[in-house]
């Protein structure tokens, strides 16, 4: 399974890393796009560096190179994780512009109907953003907001962050090994 991961400005780049570990202990090849203000989360969110992120994948790409491998059709992806999917990104998603890496390559999956996630995070939520996730709801695409579960009885943020990758990573059929599933 080949999957790209784009990696936004949102608050959430803890969980950016842990989707890119998670998919990495499950060799999957994984091609990432950082955006100029996700390096600028990921120094004041994680003790991690943006060549941390980039050692968990096969390929990167700059957030501004339009010309990349992934911003083509023929460019053979399953899917796309946006994580964390800033509003801004959500909102040129839905109007189709493609006017970055993350957004293009988005665009790109949408048209040819492949896998879309989106890890959309923003609290609290206006009408503008639920009216753009539902039309990309419609869709087909994944909306993810990342959201504490409590019944696994978590008890470090990274039982939380290993729950909400395993919960996004399910969208793909993909089943970790650290996944706590309900039971009844």
């Amino acid at each position: 399974m080949r999957i790209v991961v784009g990696i936004t400005g949102a608050t959430g780049a803890p969980l950016a890393y842990k989707i890119l570990q998670q998919l990495n202990e499950l060799n999957v090849e994984t091609h990432i796009i950082i955006s100029k203000w996700a390096k600028a989360t990921i120094a004041l969110e994680t003790d991690y560096t943006v060549d941390d992120f980039k050692q968990l994948a096969a390929t990167t790409y700059s957030y501004n190179d339009q010309a990349a491998a992934v911003s083509s059709g023929s460019f053979k992806a399953d899917a796309m994780i946006i994580v964390p999917c800033s509003m801004k990104t959500l909102a040129a998603i839905r109007c189709g512009l493609a006017d970055n890496l993350i957004t293009r390559t988005a665009d790109v999956m949408l048209k040819e109907r492949r896998e879309l996630i989106l890890a959309v995070r923003e609290t609290p939520l206006n009408s503008i953003h639920l009216e753009n996730m539902l039309f990309l709801s419609n869709m087909g695409v994944r909306i993810c907001p990342p959201m504490p579960a409590f019944y696994n009885n978590p008890k470090t943020i990274d039982d939380l962050l290993t729950h909400n990758a395993v919960r996004i990573l399910d969208q793909l059929n993909l089943d970790h090994p650290d996944a706590k599933r309900w039971k009844s």
